[in-house]
């Protein structure tokens, strides 16, 4: 997990800056009058690119030295850029990529909401609002989105990629929602998808923050594709050359990529052996049962998930738990909603800016969690974390 904190330790955007770059975001669409405008707008320099080719719509996140980590200006400008495609009966196809050849997103800018959180700033409400509005308008968009996640694909990132039609992953995917560590949850649409992968993969991917590279990402139902890297900007150009495709023509040059990448020799998924175990020892029904089965199983196996999940933040684990727990009946906006209560629970708490300040700025990877103990953290506790925030609600 050490790569997705050094990822995140790159990312020091003013959280006053944001704040006044920030204007909500309304469900009212803009006039489609705007189109030719937006569609070579950028954010504040060059955050985002927003084009036009063809009948396609590119979005390309391109801020590489941050590794195109999401700010609340970004999120804001790719949604009405998205809406606007959306409506365009001339626009067939969106595609979303990342800059700079490291990294599609590593997340959002945890640092800056870490201190607006702190201060009180509004960033803490602003940013979760505006970046689940943006995931939620990437799953329910009708336009056919293809994200291209050749890179560093963590946290924010994930929500601007699992929700859409297509997820393009290559050897230099890499995976991970590591949020438990940093007192946090797996949120934008994590209460989704995660508890939809096969068996009890999703949720072990929850609690441990477990890395998953290249096949791997596809093989676990995250990706639909896999394609190597140096094919992905041919793969680019031959969607882009497409005539008002529809959702049959762009899935079968996906695939047509996607079969030209097997190889002879096909490793096994990488959590292939430990399968039947993940199943049955993550199947408890509370994180206290978990952790027991993992004792009393005393494989090496389960002794490195132990010794894993004891470093994670004692409320996050719950919170993750009975975020996916709950999120596997819910629909995707329902999900959201209820993680944005969960957003702001941790912006009340303790937690999060500990995992922070032992992470990211202080570095001394030794967090004091409070509490300290997984019996410590009550259902009262949890309950108010769930609980809905009346007007201050996301609503969907």
């Amino acid at each position: 997990m050490s790569e997705y904190y050094r990822v995140l330790s790159t990312i020091s955007l003013s959280a006053a800056m944001l704040r006044a770059q920030y204007r909500f975001i309304t469900s009212n669409r803009l006039p489609i009058i705007l189109q030719h405008l937006m569609s070579s707008h950028t954010a504040s320099e060059g955050e985002v690119l927003l084009a036009k080719h063809g009948c396609s719509g590119v979005i390309t996140l391109n801020r590489p030295k941050a590794l195109n980590a999401l700010n609340v200006n970004m999120a804001r400008l790719i949604y009405h850029q998205l809406k606007l495609w959306e409506e365009d009966t001339e626009t067939f196809l969106v595609i979303m990529k990342g800059a700079g050849g490291k990294a599609f997103c590593a997340g959002g800018d945890i640092v800056a909401i870490t201190e607006a959180g702190k201060t009180g700033g509004s960033l803490a409400q602003d940013f979760f609002r505006e970046e689940y509005i943006l995931n939620n308008a990437i799953g329910t968009c009708k336009t056919p989105y293809v994200a291209l996640i050749d890179g560093i694909t963590m946290g924010g990132g994930v929500g601007l990629s699992v929700h859409g039609h297509f997820r393009v992953a290559s050897e230099k995917t890499l995976f991970a929602m590591p949020e438990t560590a940093i007192g946090l949850f797996p949120d934008v649409g994590g209460g989704y998808f995660l508890p939809r992968l096969p068996g009890k993969i999703g949720l072990y991917i929850a609690l441990t923050g477990f890395r998953l590279k290249g096949r791997d990402v596809q093989k676990a139902g995250i990706a639909t594709h896999f394609v190597h890297s140096q094919k992905i900007p041919s793969l680019e150009k031959d969607l882009l050359t497409l005539k008002s495709p529809s959702k049959e023509d762009i899935t079968d040059v996906l695939d047509s990529y996607h079969k030209e990448s097997k190889t002879d020799k096909d490793d096994p998924f990488i959590l292939a052996e430990h399968l039947e175990k993940i199943n049955s020892l993550f199947s408890g029904n509370s994180v206290e049962e978990i952790m027991e089965n993992l004792k009393q199983d005393g494989s090496p196996f389960a002794h490195q998930q132990l010794k894993t999940l004891m470093k994670m933040s004692p409320t996050s684990l719950k919170v993750t738990f009975r975020q996916l727990k709950n999120g596997s009946s819910l629909t995707l906006q329902e999900v959201l909603t209820m993680e944005y209560r969960l957003s702001q629970a941790s912006m009340k708490g303790h937690d999060f800016y500990e995992g922070v300040r032992a992470v990211l700025i202080d570095k001394d990877q030794n967090p004091k969690w409070k509490p300290q103990k997984l019996e410590e953290v009550t259902d009262e506790y949890l309950d108010s974390c769930f609980a809905s925030l009346g007007e201050n609600d996301l609503i969907l």
